[in-house]
């Protein structure tokens, strides 16, 4: 209620601020104060003004207040399988942030972003167009590709091999080939494309009979479960990278499987998305990471 003390706040003088009151107050065509010999009363319509003026300002200082508050310019958020996070984007994703120290990263873990065997390609569409949201810059998924409306790059190959501990290849008895599967428990994740029939009848196996089979919804529980002395799981080789690498797990018997390209793991995002600068460094560096990662001299010993 003072435009001397108002002043004093805004560093500027008394009079500037009284004419830029008159200047709104012509511009509203409407009084807001009431004008008396060293004070200021506002009027009816001041009084109606100054409560939604009022939140305005402030919702301004908090946005201002927040985006100062931000170390960079730009997060990326991404969307990608549990499974997939952990045992492979994870253990890279410092080189990313090293490359690129202007950009935070924001991953979003779901199994929604697994489409199961089961998914038709309308569905399949619709689940995606429920995952790419317009907070969501892009996405990692697994399934068999071919979604239009999308920029989609192939990541990494559905390479389907068998897993088991040291002790349960080495036996007794041994595991030497496909057929000597025979009385093991054979470990599978079902909402993979690819189960144990399938690739024993690629391998020339078709009549091995299992002690039984396990079956778990993620990869991951998969792995595990062949970790822990289980059984057989049959899992992508790419995904079970870190266990080969540590031991844990090894491949008893490396033979080729003619099975074709069944399915993937693509990276996905929109068209308008895509011309963003931080998914342009990220689409970039993650497809150069993914062709060098399955180079045959980047791959665990089976």
């Amino acid at each position: 209620m003072s435009f001397k003390l108002a002043a004093n706040e805004m560093h500027v003088t008394a009079s500037a601020v009284s004419y830029a009151v008159a200047a709104l107050e012509s511009f509203l065509g409407i009084k807001l104060f009431h004008r008396r010999t060293r004070k200021l009363l506002l009027t009816d319509a001041g009084s109606a003004y100054l409560s939604p003026i009022s939140r305005a300002f402030d919702a301004i200082s908090a946005a201002t207040r927040e985006v100062s508050a931000r170390s960079h310019a730009d997060i990326l958020t991404v969307v990608c399988s549990p499974t997939f996070s952990r045992s492979w984007l994870i253990p890279r994703l410092g080189e990313f942030l090293d490359l690129y120290p202007d950009i935070d990263l924001r991953l979003l873990a779901t199994i929604e972003a697994v489409l199961p065997p089961q998914s038709s390609t309308t569905g399949g569409h619709r689940e995606l167009g429920q995952l790419l949201h317009s907070e969501v810059d892009a996405a990692i998924v697994y399934g068999q590709g071919g979604w239009q409306g999308f920029l989609v790059d192939q990541l990494v190959d559905e390479v389907m091999v068998p897993l088991c501990t040291p002790a349960l290849r080495d036996g007794p008895p041994p595991l030497c080939e496909p057929a000597d599967l025979s009385g093991h428990v054979l470990i599978y994740t079902e909402t993979k494309f690819v189960n144990w029939a399938m690739w024993l009848e690629a391998a020339g196996a078709p009549d091995v009979t299992p002690k039984r089979v396990v079956r778990f919804n993620r990869a991951d529980m998969a792995i595990h479960a062949a970790t822990s002395g289980l059984g057989v799981a049959l899992e992508n080789r790419a995904i079970a990278a870190p266990q080969l690498a540590s031991g844990a797990l090894v491949i008893p018997f490396d033979v080729p499987v003619p099975l074709g390209q069944v399915a993937a793991y693509y990276l996905l995002c929109r068209p308008e998305k895509a011309m963003l600068p931080k998914v342009e460094s990220f689409r970039a560096w993650v497809t150069q990471t993914a062709r060098l990662a399955q180079e045959p001299e980047a791959l665990p010993v089976p």
